[in-house]
């Protein structure tokens, strides 16, 4: 099946390669139309998942990343529209060379050709993935997680039925419906079909993606992202950054999971700080001087500094200085997102700087690595290596190069 998928697509890819500009963002907006206009019947089929999901045990925070109601519907539409009114990402010429020989040699954009995306309980990556890959010129195949399988299916028809009616082959767009290890397996193994492979999930799924495939891989990364409070912080607005940071979605790779606190500033951050997180009954997890401050929090172990918890928890580590929150962060960090809460811009600037994530941020939540947040429109994925791309990952990032060459009869 994957066989016969893996053809279809790149013909697809072929003739979308040749589609114009004006074409692909048609039919990003029929998109995101027919996705507002079938909003009950995507509801209905998420309303399957969801309760089998709840009977399959998954937690509080992949229940929200599951879950799609009205208001999600539209974002995705919303991000489909954004997307359509970014420039082309292709044919931009990034540098001209004129050789002695009088030789001109172009580097121009393109698109990848075709995209594999394997991806968990995250529906909403089905359109934002394939809105992407379709502005950026390449088909794509995802391959969703069993969890979701019944809103991936929704939301991939209705989006195939959009391309076709303004004229694009709909198998630039196809879905995997075999959520067995087997069709995920054998999408790794697709190299001379697949141009690329995008995995997006837990830290096991990456794991399994990057070690096993033999299509090149660009490596996206759970989130365990940090907030440090420094020691001439705002604690009031500390609070409200990691009650946001932490509570808005807990199932999200953005969200923050551990606080490093200055020892200076403890005493009195930490229970302002508790104080916003106890009205959404979040759980501390802290060291000894944090236990020294709130005594009614629970101990943290080691394994609790280097946990992405995507549920209504969080960690606490004590510091004395700047070098060692800093320390401490790129030590357990995933390199996704960080950010330092401080008045002093020098400190500032240190963070920044020697922070080794993707995205470093003063005075604001983690919650915004977000491709649409970024002016990205939706995204693919946040990537966490340091090949290729990093952070969102927007249409720029799903495209590659190629050399024009214009003589007029050079031999060498």
């Amino acid at each position: 099946m994957l066989e016969e998928m893996g053809l279809k697509a790149k013909a697809a890819a072929a003739s979308l390669a040749s589609a114009t500009t004006q074409l692909k963002n048609m039919a990003l907006v029929e998109i995101a139309t027919k996705l507002v206009e079938n909003t009950d019947s995507i509801i209905k089929a998420n309303e399957i998942d969801i309760e089998n999901g709840k009977a399959a045990g998954l937690s509080d925070g992949l229940i929200d990343r599951l879950m799609l109601n009205a208001e999600r519907i539209k974002g995705m539409a919303d991000g489909c529209l954004q997307v359509s009114r970014l420039d082309d990402p292709c044919g931009r010429v990034l540098d001209t060379i004129t050789r002695p020989n009088g030789l001109v040699i172009k580097k121009v954009t393109c698109p990848m050709g075709v995209i594999g995306i394997i991806y968990e309980a995250r529906p909403n990556v089905t359109a934002d993935a394939a809105v992407l890959c379709l502005k950026s010129g390449s088909a794509v195949i995802l391959r969703g997680g069993k969890e979701a399988v019944n809103s991936n299916q929704a939301i991939a028809e209705v989006m195939r039925q959009a391309v076709k009616n303004v004229g694009l082959d709909e198998n630039v767009i196809q879905l995997v419906t075999d959520t067995s290890r087997e069709s995920s397996v054998e999408l790794m193994k697709m190299k001379g079909t697949l141009d690329c492979l995008i995995p997006r999930g837990s830290k096991g799924l990456i794991r399994a993606v990057v070690e096993n495939s033999t299509v090149p891989v660009i490596e996206t990364g759970s989130g365990n992202c940090h907030i440090y409070v420094d020691k001439t912080a705002n604690i009031e607005m500390a609070a409200d950054i990691i009650f946001n940071a932490k509570t808005q979605r807990i199932g999200v790779c953005n969200a923050c999971e551990s606080l490093v606190i200055h020892s200076k500033i403890i005493e009195k951050a930490l229970p302002v700080i508790k104080a916003r997180l106890d009205e959404k009954g979040v759980e501390i997890r802290g060291d000894e001087r944090a236990l020294a401050v709130c005594p009614d929090i629970i101990p943290a172990t080691e394994e609790d500094f280097g946990t992405e918890y995507l549920d209504y928890i969080i960690s606490v580590k004590t510091v004395d200085s700047i070098d060692e929150a800093i320390a401490h962060i790129n030590k357990y960090s995933t390199g996704h997102s960080e950010a330092i809460i401080t008045e002093n811009n020098d400190n500032a600037e240190k963070f920044m700087r020697e922070i080794d994530s993707s995205s470093v941020y003063h005075n604001a939540s983690t919650r915004f690595t977000d491709g649409g947040e970024f002016g990205l429109g939706a995204e693919i994925g946040i990537s966490t290596q340091k090949l290729h791309a990093r952070g969102p990952m927007g249409l720029g990032e799903i495209t590659t190069t190629k050399y024009l060459i214009y003589g007029n009869g050079q031999v060498r």
